[in-house]
């Protein structure tokens, strides 16, 4: 029987206890962990104000939140274990200062390229380092299902705290929240977290990061371009073709790098491929669906960045339960079937949001709706760890991780373009800005990506029930 199909067998209950140490090393890497995931969202609700702040166009606005996903999504693979997380903790402490001081666009999105390449080594080297502290198992499980749950609740609780601190105090102390953090992982992580990083120093693959980085940002260009200006644009061509090429390229440079970022024996592996083609579902479909909410709460609705903050937080609480039922519904039914039934639930739970307008006594089925598609996305996103990491040697789980973090970034990356342009498309043929055509604009996003992840998740379970391997007999 498969690492997908089969259950857990029922382990004894010293292999479900974890020692203090374990306890203490589990707390610092899923603290940074929620840390950048919090970074990521922080600003989502505050983009208005910032814009209004730094002269930033209201056009160019998603670009805040581009700009560190996409230095995230190119330079991921890069990086190693301890020292790297280490690093990456000290940049984000560092760019978070630079961000909360900034005085113009282009200081801003320095320090957001800056906290997208400290979370480029902080993800994949915090979860290399909770793998190999933990064995394949339930504890890795209920590791892994914790990860998911707090980096997911970290974008909730970024959009609510970001909204709390834009109204109360300045869309600054965004960034400077981050500082006492990184300040005291800093100060304990050296002496808890053991370093697994293999013995001998691997080549940087700067042609793969900067061809799939120049890729990214060809694509995200060309998307926003599309937004404004429409798809037959010749800027908008331009672009997307331009991305594609390069994108292409670094298919061609992985095959032929010594130290290729996605080297091909990982690829080889149907639960690695799988696993994070539903796992670039499941972050791009989510995320997203964040944004298209927070346009319909503050332009459809007339919600302030704190009361559209609050109303994530029920997402959030979705999101939590989501992940710590995640490892138990892995170790029950296995994480092909976690993928399908939790994308499943999301793409419900995300199509129920088509029936939205405009009366703010809609609030209930968004809340209703959200809290469901988060459990849903949750359960996805453990399925989709665990499947991507599991069978795998120690050896191989830095790449596997890493890999596993680019999906996610990337996921994260192209997602509110997408939608932004779905969206922008609509509001535009719709002949206007005002309540009615945003609306009308979040619907036909709404249905795309409740469609997409739909698509995604049976997809996913397709291939890997397909692609597993006979059973060994008996």
């Amino acid at each position: 029987m498969s690492v997908l199909d089969e259950a857990a067998t029922a382990p004894s209950p010293a292999a479900l206890r974890m020692t203090g140490r374990q306890k203490l090393v589990l707390t610092l890497l899923l603290g940074a962990q929620f840390l950048v995931a919090v970074d990521f969202s922080i600003l989502n609700v505050a983009l208005p104000v910032v814009g209004a702040g730094l002269g930033f166009p209201l056009a160019h606005l998603q670009w805040i939140a581009t700009a560190f996903a996409l230095a995230a999504a190119g330079f991921t693979l890069l990086f190693g274990r301890k020292r790297l997380f280490l690093g990456g903790m000290a940049l984000l402490g560092l760019s978070s200062v630079l961000g909360g001081v900034a005085t113009s666009p282009g200081m801003l999105l320095v320090a957001r390229v800056l906290q997208g390449l400290a979370t480029a080594a902080v993800v994949p080297a915090g979860l290399s380092l909770l793998t190999t502290a933990f064995p394949e198992g339930p504890l890795r499980q209920r590791a892994l299902g914790l990860n998911g749950a707090l980096m997911s609740a970290g974008f909730t609780a970024g959009a609510i705290l970001g909204g709390l601190l834009t109204d109360l105090l300045s869309w600054r102390w965004a960034f400077l929240v981050n500082v006492p953090v990184t300040a005291v992982i800093l100060a304990v992580a050296p002496a808890v977290i053991a370093d697994s990083r293999p013995g001998a120093r691997p080549r940087l693959d700067l042609p793969g990061a900067v061809t799939v980085t120049g890729g990214l940002l060809a694509v995200v260009y060309g998307l926003t371009h599309a937004g404004e200006a429409g798809w037959t644009e010749p800027v908008t061509l331009a672009a997307l073709g331009g991305g594609a090429v390069l994108l292409t390229a670094f298919w061609f440079v992985e095959q032929r790098a010594q130290k290729p970022l996605v080297p091909v024996r990982i690829l080889r592996r149907p639960t690695v491929v799988w696993g994070n083609a539903a796992g670039l579902v499941a972050f791009l479909t989510e995320t997203s669906l964040v944004f298209l909410l927070t346009l319909y709460l503050q332009e459809v609705l007339g919600y302030t960045p704190l009361a559209t903050g609050l109303a994530f937080g029920v997402l959030g609480l979705g999101t939590v339960l989501g992940g710590t039922l995640g490892g138990r519904v892995v170790g029950r039914v296995g994480s092909r079937a976690a993928i399908v039934y939790g994308g499943v639930a999301q793409a419900v739970a995300t199509a129920s949001l088509l029936a939205l307008g405009t009366s703010g006594d809609w609030i209930w089925l968004l809340h209703a709706a959200t809290f469901a598609g988060g459990v849903g996305n949750m359960l996805m996103i453990v399925g989709f760890m665990v499947a991507a990491t599991s069978g795998l040697p120690d050896s191989e789980q830095g790449l596997a991780t890493g890999l596993a973090t680019m999906t996610q970034q990337v996921g994260i990356t192209m997602g509110i373009p997408v939608m932004s342009a779905v969206a922008t498309a609509r509001i535009t043929a719709a002949g206007g800005d005002g309540p009615r055509a945003v609306l009308d604009g979040v619907r036909a996003a709404v249905g795309v990506n409740a469609a997409l992840v739909l698509a995604g998740a049976l997809g996913a379970g397709a291939l890997l029930g397909r692609r597993r391997k006979p059973a060994t007999p008996r």
